[in-house]
């Protein structure tokens, strides 16, 4: 008997080809869209959670033959998605809400529904590697294949113990046009579907617009100041900046300024030089590792410090029980607080955490 996956799919060309590729290893594979966001227009394109993206995944399942479920996770996503995203730009920190989908709802809910269906594995369309590696004498999340899509960074946290039992099909494709490919030769009306780049429950991209229309959160005009405390202007509310910012301050000096931090308790804005923006160390939170178990002793790394950035070599310390110390080889810009901080060694993943 064939092993089973339940394989996440939103409707895209990723997941739909993630579901070719399963069935072609020989899996009994089957689908389910995760209904998570409900907005008052339900037909956005871009967003994953509309109706026409459903009905695209159950379409592909058609097609291939497999069945197709819908979970509705609406209520666990506001209270572990949403809410985590409105309490974070309240208390000044820029959060990424993908790697908290990932956390409590691909790897917590769906989980929790494979193994009530009695299904072995889960699956995402995610450009990434699972493996057993005899060096390590565990499974690993790797890079995938093709470096420019590999999102091994929002998939930091997952719990060791699932990793076994986590498949990406896609770690071994080679680009985004051969996973196009696969999908034209399937005959697939997704094929050439556009990749949804903006957060699911915000396909227009307004943020700000969204935090005061879904919460309590309005501007509170503070002031805008330097490093020495100095008033340099007046702006808009916290939550309308984030670290690395330059355009939209509304002030004038001889040099660009740049956001530098974001001060809840006084309210305040703090801006400085270019230069500025760089740190050679920081502190992270709320830790994951998957290669070790512990963190005995310092160790070399290298760091991704944004999905988007470039690595950094580092070298990471525990200094609590839930706090990793990371000291830059080379001082690094903005460095955000509520941003993940991913380690690596070559292109294994060895955990991360939460910037603070």
């Amino acid at each position: 008997m064939n092993q089973k996956v339940l394989l996440g799919m939103s409707g895209g060309v990723d997941s739909s080809v993630a579901a070719i590729l399963l069935k072609e290893m020989g899996y009994d594979v089957y689908g389910v869209t995760m209904k998570l966001w409900e907005s008052e227009d339900d037909e956005l394109e871009g967003s994953c959670c509309s109706l026409s993206s459903s009905l695209d995944a159950k379409r592909v399942c058609d097609n291939l033959e497999i069945p197709h479920y819908t979970l509705n996770l609406k209520q666990q996503f506001k209270e572990s998605v949403i809410n985590n995203f409105i309490c974070e730009y309240r208390n000044g920190r820029t959060p990424n809400p993908c790697i908290e989908c990932n956390k409590y709802l691909k790897f917590g809910a769906m989980y929790q529904k494979a193994q009530e269906l009695e299904i072995d594995h889960i699956a995402t369309g995610h450009y990434a590697k699972t493996e057993y590696s005899k060096k390590y004498g565990r499974y690993v999340l790797r890079k995938a294949n093709n470096l420019i899509k590999d999102q091994s960074y929002v998939l930091y946290n997952i719990p060791q113990y699932l990793l076994e039992r986590m498949l990406f099909p896609l770690g071994i494709v080679e680009s985004k046009e051969e996973t196009r490919k696969i999908a034209q030769k399937y005959n697939l009306r997704v094929a050439n579907k556009p990749d949804s780049e903006d957060i699911c429950f915000i396909p227009d991209g307004n943020y700000k617009k969204f935090l005061e229309e879904k919460s309590t959160l309005k501007p509170i005009e503070g002031n805008i100041v330097n490093q020495k405390g100095e008033i340099l202007g007046k702006h808009t509310g916290i939550y309308h900046y984030t670290i690395g910012q330059r355009k939209g301050l509304g002030i004038s000096n001889h040099v660009p300024l740049y956001v530098i931090g974001l001060n809840k308790e006084k309210n305040e804005v703090m801006v400085g030089e270019q230069s500025e923006l760089y740190k050679k160390e920081m502190l992270v939170n709320n830790i994951n590792l998957l290669l070790i178990d512990d963190l005995k002793e310092k160790l070399q790394v290298f760091v991704k410090t944004r999905y988007s950035a470039k690595e950094e070599q580092a070298i990471i310390e525990k200094v609590d029980e839930d706090l990793i110390k990371v000291y830059f080889e080379k001082p690094v810009a903005r460095i955000t607080p509520g941003q993940s901080a991913v380690f690596y060694i070559e292109d294994v993943v060895l955990g991360g955490g939460k910037i603070i």
